[in-house]
């Protein structure tokens, strides 16, 4: 795989600046027109502040591509009606082939990131094991299972069974770090009943780790688990409540596959007034952030 490089990307590989890759299914899937555009663009500020460079990954009209932004960025951000696939690992083959364009979950950014020569991303929050659907696994995990990446991110989304997603990263020997926490965030909340193996206090610790895993070049992928700000955090309690709620409702409309995440997401916006929505801008932003400062901090080709 040789994918394109936008200028800002070469630019920084060349000059052994640090990279972090940015997906690309919050844009289009995750996150409507305009909140999406402008938290990229401040997901983006965040990573250049720290002093890496940020790399937003995607497939246009069959190129895999390593930097997008200007009108193509904002081509993914306005589109809505569905011309642009929601892409795991699975369906690059069909995208890239076809010449069609495609949005990347973790686990295709995750790939794209590894051939990039990028070693660390930012996220929202990781897929994982569907509540009451044990079976229904998101090739985030095992991507990460396979795939020498460290993604940054919010834990996992918290409509998911966190103790089952935690229990398959196990199984895989996939390591969790959580920076500044001892339990596994939740997305909207800043804990959970779930203890992560491994703590780091700052991104000092974080980078630390990195280096290690690094050094031992196990082959598989590194989740560091961020809590979201805060003042955008929602309560446990609150949380639970109106997850509860819409994935009963998914249920009953038969909403399955990969639509499931998205149409959830979005029904909780509205259940919460809109501050899911705002939890949701905080944390990307926080994640871009540190995942800038880890990359930084260690020192090394990112």
């Amino acid at each position: 795989m040789k994918p394109d490089l936008g200028a800002e990307v070469r630019d920084a590989m060349d000059a052994g600046r640090p990279v972090v890759a940015m997906e690309t299914t919050v844009i289009t899937h995750g996150m409507g027109w305009p909140d999406n555009l402008e938290v990229t663009r401040e997901m983006q500020a965040a990573i250049r502040d720290a002093g890496a460079c940020p790399a937003i990954l995607a497939v246009v009209d069959g190129r895999v591509t390593v930097g997008l932004d200007g009108p193509e960025l904002e081509r993914f951000a306005r589109t809505d009606d569905g011309s642009i696939a929601k892409c795991s690992r699975r369906d690059l083959p069909g995208v890239v082939g076809l010449g069609r364009s495609g949005s990347l979950t973790v686990s295709a950014t995750a790939l794209i990131a590894h051939a990039a020569g990028i070693e660390i991303f930012a996220t929202g929050g990781i897929g994982g094991v569907h509540r009451g659907h044990p079976f229904d696994v998101s090739a985030d995990l095992t991507e990460l299972a396979r795939t020498p990446v460290a993604v940054v991110c919010a834990g996992a989304k918290s409509i998911l069974d966190l103790e089952l997603t935690l229990e398959v990263l196990e199984t895989h020997g996939v390591p969790v770090v959580g920076v500044g926490t001892d339990t596994l965030p939740a997305f909207y909340t800043r804990s959970s009943a779930h203890a992560v193996p491994t703590v780091a206090g700052d991104t000092a610790e974080a980078a630390a780790i990195l280096g290690g895993w690094r050094e031992l070049g196990a082959g598989n992928g590194i989740l560091f688990a961020v809590p979201v700000p805060p003042d955008a955090a929602l309560a446990e309690d609150e949380a639970e409540r109106v997850i509860g709620r819409a994935v009963a409702e998914a249920d009953e409309r038969g909403i399955r596959g990969n639509a499931i995440t998205p149409w959830i997401l979005a029904r909780l916006v509205e259940l919460t007034g809109g501050r899911a929505l705002a939890a949701n801008k905080a944390l990307l932003v926080n994640n871009a952030r540190v995942a800038a400062e880890i990359a930084v901090a260690a020192r090394g080709p990112v």
